[in-house]
């Protein structure tokens, strides 16, 4: 039991670390497109790189914000051959997204990470929480509210693809993923809310 423990600890932690490299700063900085915390929303994900014009910037920190979910999941199984390690390291990089310790903990909203590790934890739920969150985008070209449906429709999909322990993980990173959209829920209800492909200068 303290080994195990041990073991989720450090995948937790590891994860963690994983989760906080913030590709979106990174790669406005390397596109030269300023502080992306000053642009749009001041979010750090993909789709307020989007707003800056910038699509192959965008694409890349959408496809790497996922992809450090996934791979943090696959590392701590890899190495640990625990698939609860791979749980614990999932969960754990999406809140080092959302609460990344070299932004002071000011982070995204977790959802490109969040699909990541349900992608590489239950992939029939990520691709159905894929599709779910397309549909939405292209329906009411509103990214938040995509992320939101999509967050809570997972827990569903999980509940008759997968098993308990995953339809728990999945409903908790689904929770924190709305729980972060408590800004967007209320400028979507006061009609505020920006559109995908809007461009704002200043957060």
């Amino acid at each position: 039991m303290p080994e195990t423990f041990i073991v989720h600890a450090l995948a937790g932690l590891g994860g963690y670390l994983f989760g906080a490299v913030p590709f979106g700063i990174v790669f406005a900085r390397l596109f030269g497109l300023g502080d992306l915390r000053k642009i749009g929303s001041g979010n750090i994900g993909a789709t307020n790189v989007l707003r800056t014009g910038n699509k192959l910037a965008a694409l890349l920190t959408l496809l790497l914000d996922t992809g450090k979910g996934a791979i943090a999941v696959g590392l701590a199984y890899w190495l640990s051959g625990d698939p609860n390690a791979g749980l614990a390291a999932g969960f754990w990089a999406v809140i080092g997204h959302n609460f990344p310790v070299w932004l002071k903990f000011h982070g995204g909203k977790g959802v490109s990470t969040t699909l990541g590790v349900m992608l590489a934890t239950a992939w029939p739920v990520g691709l159905a929480a894929i599709l779910t969150w397309l549909t939405v985008a292209f329906i009411t070209r509103y990214s938040s509210l995509a992320a939101i449906v999509a967050g809570a429709t997972a827990p569903l999909f999980a509940w008759f693809l997968t098993d308990p322990q995953h339809t728990l993980l999945i409903g908790l990173l689904s929770a924190v993923v709305i729980a972060r959209h408590h800004e967007n829920i209320r400028r979507l209800l006061n009609g505020t809310e920006s559109k995908i492909g809007n461009k704002k200068k200043d957060a």
